[in-house]
C-alpha cells in the first residue's frame, strides 16, 4: 500500500474513534450523510455503516443487518441487490438449482424521507432490520435482480418465471407470512432469465438457449399486483444467447450473443405478435466473432452498456427517445487483460453526468486496478454522442471469482458522494462527485462487493 493510503486509513480510523468516544460521552456526532450496506463475499452476509460528515467523512462501525440468516458460506451465495422506497431486496443462490435453499431477504434500511417538494429530509431513526426471509427449496434459484420503478422483481430461473415484489405495499404491521403473501409470481423467460419491465404493466423476459426451440424466445406478461400464470404471447429474436434487457422511453432493448434488439413497446395486451417489429443493431466483429455485452443501465433517456475487452473495450450509448435509435461507441482504454464492468452512472449536482467503469480481470490475472470516469455529456446539450474519457482512478483490488469478487460502486440521494467497494483489498472507499477524488478509505475486513446506499445528508431540524 502506498504512503497516501496508509495515511489517509490513519486518519480515518482516527477521526471515527475519536467521533465514536463523543458520541458515547453525550456530544453531538456529526450529521450521517447516507446509509452504507454491502454485500461481504467472505461470509455471505450483509453487512451496514454510517458515513458521517468530516474532513475526510467518516464510516462508523461496521455491523451485520439484524435478523439477516446464516447462509452456508459452501453452497449459498448473495446474488444481486437493489434498493427502494426504504428498503433493500438481496437474492440468494444455492448449488443445487434451488433444491438446496435459494430465494430472498427483505430489509428495511431503517432510512426514513420525508419529500418537501424540490427536496427531501432524512432521518435515520432505526438500524437496519430484516423484515422478511424466503429461504426454501420452492425458489427457483434466482440469478438477477431488478428494479423498475421502485419495485423489485426477482428471476425464478428453474421456475420459468420472475416474482414481483412492490416495497411500498408492505406494513410495517405486516409479519412474514403477510409480507410473503404480497410477493406475486408470474411465469415468463427460463434457464437464465433476463428481464424489462414497461410502465409497470407488460413484463418482457428471456430465455438464455442459444439453439434450440427456446434460442431467442422472449415471453411477454401482463403485469398486476396478484400475479399472472399465463403468457400473453411470446417472441422470437434472430439471435439467441440472450443475456440481458431493459425498458426505456417504451421500447424494450435485449443483450443476445450478437448485438443488440429492441422493439417499441405496445402500450396495452393483448396484441398480435406479428405486429411487433423487432430491430437489430449490430455493435460490429472483433476477429469475425461479433460483439456483444451482457446487460444495460439506464439513465433518464438513455441506455448504457460495455462491451469488449482490452483493446477493443468500449461504451455504448443510446438515445432511446430518437424513434430510430443508434449506438455511439467509446473506447475505453485498458490494459490487454482487462474488460469493462460494474458500470454505473450519476448526476453530480453540478456539470456533465458521470459514468463510472472498472477495470476488471479474474483473480489470478495480474493486471491495473483501475476506474474510468466519463463525461458523458461534456457540452451539455443533452446530446452524449460527444462522451468522453476524463480521468482514471487507481482502486484497491478485485477478487473476481465465477459471478463475485467484483467492485461496486453506489451514490448518495444528495449526488455528492460515491462509495466503492475493493472485494480483493478488502475496503470501502469514497469518492466526491463534484472533485472527482477519493477521499477516504477503510478496511471492513473480509471481502465487500455489492454496494448500495440509502438517504441523504440528515436532517435535525
Amino acid at each position: 500500500m502506498c504512503l497516501a493510503k496508509q495515511v489517509v486509513l490513519a486518519v480515518a480510523a482516527a477521526f471515527g474513534a475519536a467521533t465514536e468516544i463523543q458520541a458515547s460521552h453525550g456530544v453531538p456526532s456529526e450529521p450521517i450523510l447516507t446509509r452504507v450496506l454491502f454485500q461481504d463475499d467472505d461470509t455471505r452476509t450483509l453487512k451496514w455503516a454510517d458515513l458521517r460528515a468530516g474532513e475526510p467523512p467518516t464510516l462508523g462501525p461496521v455491523q451485520p443487518v439484524e435478523g439477516f440468516p446464516k447462509l452456508d458460506s459452501e453452497r449459498q451465495t448473495l446474488v444481486q441487490m437493489e434498493a427502494a422506497q426504504g428498503y433493500v431486496l438481496v437474492g440468494v443462490r444455492d448449488d443445487d438449482s434451488g433444491n438446496f435453499q435459494s430465494g430472498w431477504v427483505l430489509i428495511d434500511t431503517g432510512v426514513v424521507e420525508e419529500e418537501h417538494g424540490d427536496h427531501s429530509h432524512w432521518t435515520y431513526p432505526r438500524p437496519p432490520q430484516v423484515r422478511a426471509s424466503v429461504l426454501d427449496d420452492k425458489q427457483g434459484n434466482p440469478a438477477h435482480l431488478y428494479c423498475y420503478d421502485n419495485v423489485f422483481y426477482l428471476a425464478n430461473d428453474q421456475l420459468d418465471g420472475y416474482t414481483r415484489i412492490d416495497p411500498a405495499g408492505v406494513k410495517s404491521t405486516d409479519d412474514v407470512a403477510a409480507i410473503r403473501r404480497k410477493a406475486s409470481f408470474f411465469q415468463g423467460g427460463g434457464r437464465h432469465i433476463t428481464l424489462a419491465v414497461v410502465g409497470g404493466t407488460v413484463g418482457y423476459s428471456t430465455w438464455i438457449d442459444r439453439e434450440g426451440p427456446q434460442s431467442g424466445r422472449v415471453d411477454v406478461t401482463a403485469l398486476n399486483a396478484i400475479g399472472n400464470r399465463q403468457i400473453a404471447f411470446s417472441l422470437t429474436l434472430p439471435h439467441g444467447g440472450l443475456h440481458g434487457a431493459t425498458a426505456c422511453q417504451g421500447k424494450v432493448f435485449f443483450a443476445p450473443a450478437d448485438g443488440l434488439c429492441w422493439l417499441q413497446s405496445p402500450n396495452v395486451l393483448p396484441v398480435d405478435p406479428k405486429s411487433i417489429a423487432v430491430r437489430h443493431l449490430s455493435l460490429g466483429k472483433d476477429d469475425e466473432k461479433a460483439r456483444r455485452t451482457g446487460g444495460f443501465t439506464t439513465f433518464g433517456r438513455h441506455v448504457a452498456f460495455t462491451m469488449g475487452a482490452g483493446k477493443t473495450a468500449a461504451l455504448g450509448l443510446i438515445d432511446a427517445a430518437k424513434p430510430e435509435p443508434e449506438v455511439t461507441r467509446l473506447v475505453l482504454p485498458m490494459a490487454d487483460a482487462n474488460r469493462p464492468a460494474g458500470l454505473e452512472i450519476a448526476q453530480p449536482r453540478k456539470g456533465s453526468p458521470l459514468a463510472f467503469v472498472f477495470h476488471d480481470h479474474p483473480l489470478e490475472v495480474e493486471a491495473p486496478n483501475r476506474l474510468s470516469l466519463v463525461e458523458l455529456d461534456p457540452n451539455s446539450d443533452g446530446n452524449w454522442s460527444d462522451a468522453k474519457v476524463a480521468q482514471e482512478l487507481d482502486v484497491g483490488k478485485s477478487r473476481v471469482e465465477g459471478h463475485g469478487g467484483h467492485h461496486s460502486i453506489a451514490f448518495d440521494a444528495n449526488r455528492r458522494r460515491a462509495i466503492f467497494s475493493n472485494p480483493g483489498s478488502g475496503t470501502l472507499a469514497a469518492l466526491v462527485l463534484q472533485d472527482r477524488k477519493q477521499v477516504a478509505e477503510w478496511k471492513v475486513g473480509g471481502a465487500p462487493s455489492k454496494v448500495v446506499l440509502v438517504g441523504g445528508r440528515e436532517s435535525k431540524d
